[in-house]
């Protein structure tokens, strides 16, 4: 329960708020996490009025501020149409008015769409204080804990970088049984990013030879088996979507 609001002016002071002992506090930056019911007395930081909001394309990179709402993403001309999809794909309208991007990475499980995509492009993240960057795959096992007393303030994607997206699922709006993610660079780099099972997505193949990411995919998810689907059938799965990723991408050129 919130029992506390608080609307800081200054990042600063949105970390004093944040690390102090007396009582639990969290950002707030659309609702849509903290707004679901639980029993844990807490306050909440509303990071509305820092200017971390907003979308800038830079020569190297997109620069997206951390409390930037889904649905400005999905507007913005720039943003690749892989994760214009992905953000469809895991957010309905009313959902993409308040979700922001931050706190779709914090909070986004296995079978985020928008992770997966972010994995795949090899997003990096920046916090404060400190400007420390760091990859999304080097996030994601530490979320949890890591860092602690700072702030995401935005996430970073290359824009010299092709994007494809696909996925399964038993109907067009549920979460995927199986989501691919697939960047390519112009040096024919290749990272290929699964979603749909555990704790969160999870990074299969990043090399030069993507011939062999579709069976890369095939061997990460031979086990991957839960109440939605065996192992087998995602470990096939799979790979048909990582090579309909890569075709996707080819048909680019």
């Amino acid at each position: 329960m919130i029992i506390e609001y608080n609307r800081p002016e200054t990042i600063e002071e949105a970390i004093a708020l944040i690390t102090r002992d007396e009582i639990p506090t969290y950002p707030l930056g659309g609702g849509s996490v903290l707004n679901q019911p639980r029993s844990e007395i807490y306050a909440v930081v509303d990071l509305q009025n820092l200017g971390l909001n907003g979308i800038d394309k830079g020569n190297d990179f997109h620069s997206i501020g951390a409390t930037t709402v889904l649905q400005n993403i999905l507007d913005h001309n720039e943003i690749p149409q892989a994760l214009k999809r992905a953000i469809r794909h895991e957010a309905n309208f009313n959902i993409r008015q308040v979700s922001t991007i931050a706190g779709s990475i914090v909070s986004g499980g296995g079978r985020s769409p928008i992770v997966t995509v972010f994995l795949a492009a090899n997003a990096k993240i920046e916090f404060f204080p400190g400007a420390r960057i760091l990859s999304l795959g080097d996030y994601l096992p530490l979320r949890k804990r890591y860092p602690e007393k700072s702030l995401i303030v935005k996430i970073t994607l290359p824009t010299k970088i092709k994007l494809a997206y696909t996925y399964v699922a038993r109907t067009p709006a549920d979460f995927p049984i199986v989501c691919a993610g697939v960047g390519q660079w112009t040096s024919g780099r290749t990272r290929v990013a699964l979603g749909g099972y555990g704790d969160s997505p999870i990074l299969v193949f990043d090399g030069p030879d993507y011939a062999a990411a579709g069976i890369a995919a095939r061997d990460a998810y031979h086990e991957a088996g839960d109440q939605w689907a065996s192992g087998p059938y995602r470990s096939d799965v799979a790979e048909i979507l990582v090579n309909r990723c890569l075709q996707h991408i080819k048909s680019q050129d």
